[in-house]
């Protein structure tokens, strides 16, 4: 489901054994459980976001876990579904940071097709029960992903927001690169760190800097 410019870093990660377990796991979570998202958005992280074109990634846990919400990006969801708590604290961040017009959709789709990487950790999730996915194979493929982010040679900024995402700071050492890092926008620590973080100007700051076309993030 993979077949534009990722491949060619990941095509190793599909014949480990790790993948060919998962992939077991995940069919059969599909087959005898509703999972999120619709199997033809599970990779659509990377199908919206080419590996070339990646200028921001900005890194989730795993996805919503309630219908009609998760389609493939991490933070985002379906046209016309109420936008989620986590989502409305990044509204509210964006428009204290650069002024941003908070819009009525939580389709973040307009970001993907910028160069701006919506990857959660872990790719699919049983209904209603979040985190019933993880240590299943899937933190191994997207950590493949952040090695091959980490390997381009031209800026490139990463978001990471909340423990899980932090910890993925110690793969990022290109020099060419920012790692931006802060609390996650849930509710329950969004006070914690992430209101007041401006990693929206900041990213756009550093890309300027460096001769990249800075993301429009009003949608």
């Amino acid at each position: 489901m993979i077949d534009n410019d990722w491949l060619g870093p990941l095509a190793p990660e599909f014949k480990k054994p790790y993948y060919a377990s998962l992939y077991r796991f995940v069919n059969d979570e599909y087959n005898t459980h509703t999972v999120y998202p619709p199997k033809q958005d599970v990779f659509a992280a990377y199908s919206r976001t080419p590996l070339a074109k990646v200028k921001v990634l900005i890194l989730g846990q795993d996805p919503y876990h309630e219908p009609n919400q998760a389609h493939g990006l991490c933070f985002s969801v379906n046209p016309g579904v109420e936008i989620p708590p986590s989502l409305v604290n990044i509204y509210k961040e964006l428009h204290d940071d650069i002024g941003f017009t908070i819009p009525k959709s939580g389709c973040l789709t307009k970001w993907a097709d910028q160069g701006v990487m919506l990857l959660n950790t872990v790719l699919t999730v049983r209904a209603h029960y979040a985190n019933s996915h993880s240590n299943k194979g899937w933190e191994q493929f997207t950590d493949a992903t952040i090695a091959a982010l980490n390997k381009q040679d031209r800026p490139i900024v990463y978001m990471l927001w909340g423990r899980p995402a932090r910890q993925k700071a110690s793969m990022l050492n290109n020099p060419k690169h920012l790692v931006l890092e802060a609390a996650h926008p849930s509710p329950l620590s969004a006070y914690k760190g992430f209101f007041g973080c401006r990693h929206f100007s900041k990213a756009n700051d550093f890309l300027v800097a460096n001769g990249v076309e800075p993301v429009d993030w009003q949608l």
